[in-house]
């Protein structure tokens, strides 16, 4: 490859990379910027109760009552 094609090629490819960087920053830049100022109305609008984390099986009578055998099954 002779030293001018070399250059050429080089040339391009940081062209390219550089192109690609500022499209998807043009891109990504307003998407992380509105999802970093909603995130707090996204928490407020979440479930009322703040779960623990843990298992809580809703298995008392009236719930039972209310199941088929084929839904609890």
């Amino acid at each position: 490859m002779n030293p001018i094609r070399r250059i050429l090629v080089g040339a391009a490819v940081a062209g390219s990379l550089l192109t690609g960087g500022v499209v998807g920053a043009a891109i990504a830049g307003p998407l992380g910027a509105s999802a970093a100022t909603t995130t707090t109305v996204a928490m407020t609008a979440a479930s009322p109760s703040a779960g623990s984390g843990t298992f809580v099986p809703n298995e008392n009578a009236t719930h039972e009552a209310g199941e088929s055998a084929a839904r609890e099954a």
